[in-house]
């Protein structure tokens, strides 16, 4: 009885102080817990208790902003989230990487062997010919000839594979046909031949 009486009111006090309609939602659930668990405290014949009930409520809405502050002031304290990065863009730059790895080791492989030594050492491992020609054991007029051609061999290998990749020399779109790329369009009708106008 207590409840469908002043239900109405203790929840309209506390939207009215808290502002937030589940706040006060709340507020009304732990205010008539709090009445029922102080229900030997009431005495039986002082009259109302709506006041009762709305000192309560006050109460358990200070408490419940209390909370709410010591809540947003320990999150506070916690260390920022870490931002993830998108990692969209690092996994295609390491496939497309990877696809040209695959294509210069394939090219590299195509060389002798003495042209693909003094690439490794002149080219990726940043020698100099002398260095390089100590190295290898070899005169350093040696070093640069062999250089030159793995360097001249490895360009021709490299435009005989992307011949391969694209043989009519067009950037194509899956699917497209000759007649779109040449700009022709078929005719819808044949014109009629055997008519005279």
């Amino acid at each position: 009885m207590l409840f469908d009486e002043c239900a109405r009111t203790v929840y309209n006090l506390a939207f009215r102080v808290t502002g937030n309609w589940s706040a006060a939602e709340e507020v009304v659930s732990l205010t008539f817990l709090e009445a029922w668990r102080l229900r030997d405290t009431v005495q039986p014949a002082g009259g109302s208790l709506r006041p009762w009930l709305l000192g309560i409520a006050m109460n358990v809405t200070r408490n419940a902003a209390r909370a709410s502050r010591r809540h947003q002031a320990a999150l506070g304290r916690l260390p920022p989230v870490p931002v993830i990065p998108d990692f969209a863009e690092d996994l295609a730059g390491r496939i497309d990487d990877a696809a040209r790895l695959r294509a210069v080791r394939s090219a590299v492989a195509r060389l002798r062997r003495s042209e693909q030594e003094v690439l490794a050492l002149c080219v990726w491992s940043g020698l100099d010919y002398s260095a390089a020609a100590q190295a290898l054991g070899v005169p350093v007029g040696t070093v640069r000839s062999r250089l030159s051609r793995a360097r001249a061999r490895l360009a021709k290998l490299a435009a005989a594979d992307q011949a391969r990749a694209n043989p009519a020399g067009l950037n194509r779109e899956p699917g497209c046909r000759p007649a779109q790329e040449e700009g022709g369009r078929p005719t819808a009708a044949r014109p009629d031949q055997g008519r005279s106008p």
